[in-house]
């Protein structure tokens, strides 16, 4: 048995950001149609310990059964180190006999099938007139939903802020955006907003955003995952990736629950539900959208098993003997 191995610089050429924004909004509505297993992640977060690991395996069966797993060590300093704060590994099994098919490099995975889990968000949610973009932190996931969301609307402008002035300057150096001085003017006036943070706090107010304005929220440091605060999680139409990774995972929207602030309908809508006609979408022009992201596995075995087809097209990565 061989195994196909593709490290981080093959990954991100073999993962072009169009066909992995189709590729997620496949795996969305495939989820919405009960077409694959998710379980949540497990992790492992040692007690004094800023660093976490987390576990997150997925099955599809069908004509071409797969499984996946995701193997990921989240270090929010990584960034101050000038490295991604998500490293690891994933890894596909062949889901009729169980063999090692392929490993590749997660960071180059979670941040590009992130970024277009958003593009597919946005591009269901935001108005189409929308304009001006928003982003909050300046990091890997920063960079790539500045490329996904110029692929699914036409801005004219684009702000970023990032407590490390250095890096929200080089970020906006290299696109063609704006570096500003504080989060609220990057968020006053945005049609988009996303919030792309380890901050275990949240990071915008309501007050800050402007009225049919789309916000997606992809950061927060796990496992009390949290950016935005009570009143817009209670003011928003909510839409989540899944309900049950943002029941148990997205603080910020369980902070709006216990404190009441939200009853446990306030979910609109998945994702998915949306793509397949299940649920509605944006309601109204003025209407505040929020997609909160958690990140799933489907998500990881779709971008891979696309980033194998790829490869295998072009001769690219190693074979090892396994």
């Amino acid at each position: 048995m061989t195994v196909l191995v593709l490290n981080q610089m093959e990954v991100e050429r073999l993962l072009d950001m169009e066909g992995c924004i189709e590729a997620m909004a496949d795996a969305l509505a495939s989820l919405a149609r009960g077409e694959v297993h998710v379980p949540l992640r497990f992790v492992v977060n040692p007690a004094d310990e800023p660093s976490l690991i987390g576990l997150m395996p997925a099955h599809r069966a069908g004509e071409s059964p797969l499984y996946s797993l995701k193997t990921v060590c989240v270090f929010p300093d990584n960034p101050k180190r000038g490295l991604d704060a998500h490293q690891g590994t994933v890894t596909l099994f062949d889901g009729e006999t169980g063999e090692v098919r392929a490993l590749m490099n997660a960071s180059a995975i979670t941040a590009i099938r992130t970024a277009a889990v958003s593009a597919v968000a946005t591009r269901l949610l935001a108005r189409e007139d929308s304009r001006d973009l928003g982003i909050l932190g300046a990091g890997v996931k920063a960079r790539s939903h500045l490329e996904a969301l110029r692929l699914v609307r036409d801005f004219n402008q684009v702000r970023i802020y990032s407590p490390t002035a250095e890096h929200a300057q080089s970020l906006a150096a290299e696109s063609g955006a704006q570096a500003v001085e504080s989060a609220e003017e990057a968020v006053r006036g945005a049609d988009v907003v996303v919030t792309a943070t380890s901050s275990p706090d949240p990071v915008l107010q309501r007050d800050w955003l402007k009225e049919g304005a789309h916000v997606n929220v992809i950061g927060g440091r796990p496992p009390t995952m949290r950016e935005l605060d009570t009143a817009t999680v209670a003011d928003s139409a909510f839409f989540v990736d899944r309900r049950e990774s943002a029941e148990a995972e997205a603080f910020d929207y369980r902070d709006a629950l216990e404190a009441g602030a939200i009853g446990p309908d306030h979910i609109r809508a998945e994702i998915g539900e949306v793509l397949i006609g299940a649920k509605r979408g944006r309601s109204a022009p003025d209407e505040l959208t929020v997609f909160r992201s958690l990140g799933l596995a489907v998500e990881d075995l779709a971008a891979a098993e696309y980033v194998v087809r790829r490869a295998r097209e072009t001769g690219t990565g190693t074979e090892v003997e396994f």
